[in-house]
């Protein structure tokens, strides 16, 4: 019998769900897993072993994970993950400890612009970002193909302030763009329009395109905070690409679309990430990938 193919563990945090799969070498993933998040410290480090002993193999390689929040990637470790419990928490020593695997950390938002570039056929000449539209909001910058951290936690970008006061965001501050334009701040827009809980924004989508004013006032005010972030980002880094991921990065991609620019000076070249809920655990396999590569070079040298 020949050698087991080699494979790797992507794990991609949320503020409410995780979600884990397996990956080949050929981008195929199987034993995908997704459950709600554990908040609390424990919970979560007990959670994550116990996931990715689930979908591992014995050809598996290495693990990728990535962290919604402050993850420094430059010198490593988290600093802050929005809203899970696991500040300077060292995953990849757990896991190293736990399942004998290699592992790294990113952002969340870095691995899922990493894979949306490693399958799109522009590939990723120049500078690409990313804003991820999920509980919070995350963000990324790739520059030509390398993640791009400034000092360690560049792409903040739901930190960006839009507004003069707003509610409090996890931040400390007032007016973050994530408090406005979230999947969070979404449901409170819709709460107070008295739509019901189970009300999804496709339903919301539909019923503007098909005239409802209240609708489209409701999508109006979750989308116009973030395209003023674009506008400042355009502004200070002028993107080839702006791509809007996340679970609700393909609505909010439809409801920037329907906002008047108010200004012509800068081209907005946003687009919907493609991959869906699956960039976030593909980039991290790819991630993997890498680090059980380098492991086993270590091992070999």
């Amino acid at each position: 019998m020949g050698a087991r193919a080699e494979t790797a563990v992507g794990v991609d945090v949320g503020g409410t769900r995780i979600r884990v799969a397996r990956m080949d070498r050929d981008g195929s993933l199987a034993a995908k897993v997704a459950e709600p998040v554990a908040r609390d410290r424990d919970g979560f480090l007990s959670q994550l072993v116990r996931l990715v002993g689930e979908v591992r193999e014995p050809g598996t390689i290495g693990v990728g994970i990535g962290i919604p929040g402050r993850v420094d990637g430059v010198r490593g470790g988290i600093h802050s993950a929005g809203y899970l419990d696991i500040a300077g928490a060292d995953l990849p020593a757990l896991l190293a400890r736990e399942t004998g695997l290699a592992a790294r950390i990113e952002n969340d938002a870095t691995m899922a612009l990493v894979a949306e570039a490693h399958a799109r056929q522009d590939g990723a000449a120049g500078t690409l970002l990313m804003l991820t539209i999920g509980t919070g909001i995350g963000g990324a910058v790739l520059v030509d193909g390398a993640p791009w951290y400034g000092g360690g936690f560049a792409g903040q970008f739901g930190h960006i302030v839009v507004a003069e006061g707003g509610p409090t965001c996890n931040c400390g501050r007032t007016g973050c763009v994530e408090t406005f334009s979230s999947g969070t701040a979404l449901g409170e827009l819709m709460a107070e329009a008295g739509l019901p809980a189970d009300c999804r924004v496709e339903a919301l989508l539909a019923r503007a395109e098909a005239g409802d004013a209240a609708a489209a006032a409701i999508l109006a005010r979750w989308a116009l905070p973030l395209q003023r972030a674009i506008e400042t980002l355009v502004a200070a880094m002028d993107p080839r690409k702006i791509l809007i991921g996340g679970g609700l990065g393909g609505a909010m991609a439809l409801a920037l679309a329907r906002i008047e620019r108010p200004s012509r000076w800068f081209a907005l070249p946003v687009e919907a990430a493609r991959l869906g809920d699956d960039a976030g655990v593909i980039g991290a396999a790819l991630a993997g990938f890498e680090v059980g590569g380098a492991a086993a070079e270590g091992l070999a040298g």
